[in-house]
């Protein structure tokens, strides 16, 4: 109610265009966000090619799929493994890919998670309830405002009978930044 009182208020005194502020809403709702990462996600799990080209030029192959434009600019594309896994993190402030993650979580943002993430990553990812092997080795991505990464997480087990549209449907957000991983067609469906 807040939101509205303040929308109306300020298209009342002439300061926001209800048109515009359409347009932005309907941007962020329909156009970029988690979805369009894990579109990019699932075209990379089932078209070994297209990964290829994701993992040397993400930029130019998330464009493919029509995702781009402001705060993804250039992204780089960084995969986790079975002993490797993948920590993204701005330092500075907040750098984030938009046209495929949408808007940055609040904890993203946040001092205590932009410093811990570097000092202590093992312990953030257990925070978010993700415990890896002490076998597995843990890289931590430093975004910036020219560079913006995102992860491709392991393809889940269970899912190899399942399309395109199905698996981007289990990829989120947090698996496409490092702290979590995508769960199983089981798993996912009872969570």
């Amino acid at each position: 109610m807040r939101v509205k009182a303040l929308e109306s208020l300020l298209t009342e005194k002439g300061l926001v265009d209800p048109a515009a502020l359409d347009a932005l809403i309907d941007q962020y709702q329909h156009k970029v966000g988690p979805r369009n990462g894990a579109r990019v996600v699932a075209r990379a799990w089932v078209d070994p090619i297209y990964k290829q080209r994701l993992l040397t030029d993400g930029t130019n192959a998330i464009a493919e799929l029509g995702y781009g434009g402001a705060q993804g600019e250039h992204i780089v594309v960084v995969e986790n493994a079975p002993q490797i896994h993948n920590l993204i993190v701005c330092t500075l402030c907040s750098c984030y890919p938009w046209s495929v993650l949408g808007l940055p979580p609040v904890w993203y943002k946040s001092a205590p998670y932009r410093s811990r993430a570097v000092i202590d990553p093992r312990g953030v990812l257990r925070e978010f309830g993700l415990e890896l092997s002490g076998e597995t080795e843990v890289r931590v991505w430093d975004s910036t405002a020219e560079l913006r990464y995102l992860v491709l997480p392991e393809r889940p087990t269970g899912s190899e009978n399942l399309d395109e549209e199905a698996l981007a449907a289990l990829v989120t957000r947090d698996s496409m930044i490092g702290v979590a991983k995508v769960p199983s067609p089981s798993r996912g469906a009872a969570a």
